[in-house]
């Protein structure tokens, strides 16, 4: 493989298992569907309740509006809860609705058994191959989120 291959080829892979993997998944909702940022926003208040608007753009590697914007459309839905700040009146918390919970946790359940249904069609060896990738996998993400905040 080219040198300018294997780094494209990677790219690739990743958003299209991604990809196929949402396909998927939104075949058997029965709810509205929700994008992309606003699962990523959901998972993040769902796992540090109470995060600041501002900090969770920072997390995300998105505008400040732009999470705004989707912290509305949640709250709309019914998946954010909204709440001011004491120590500063402009700041908002947010808080995972139970219905986001309940969401959330059916999104991963069924996710989880997709992969684990297509891993198992794989050969041993490609198990493991994929296994073992975990790690570097693990750094990569790091280095690109690192980049994004700019530290």
């Amino acid at each position: 493989m080219a040198a300018g291959e294997f780094p494209d080829s990677l790219a690739e892979v990743l958003a299209g298992v991604q990809r196929l993997i949402r396909r998927r998944l939104r075949a058997g909702l029965t709810a509205p569907r929700l994008r992309g940022a606003e699962v990523e926003l959901l998972r993040l208040v769902a796992d540090r309740p109470g995060i600041r608007v501002s900090a969770a753009a920072r997390e995300l590697c998105l505008a400040g509006n732009s999470v705004s914007t989707l912290v509305n459309q949640l709250g709309r839905a019914g998946f954010l809860r909204r709440e001011t700040a004491a120590d500063d009146r402009r700041s908002a918390l947010l808080y995972p609705t139970p219905e986001a919970r309940s969401r959330l946790r059916d999104w991963e359940t069924r996710r989880s058994a997709l992969v684990s249904e297509q891993l198992a069609r794989l050969p041993e060896a490609d198990r493991a191959a994929l296994a073992a990738a975990l790690p570097a996998l693990r750094r990569l993400a790091d280095n690109l989120h690192e980049e994004a905040e700019g530290t």
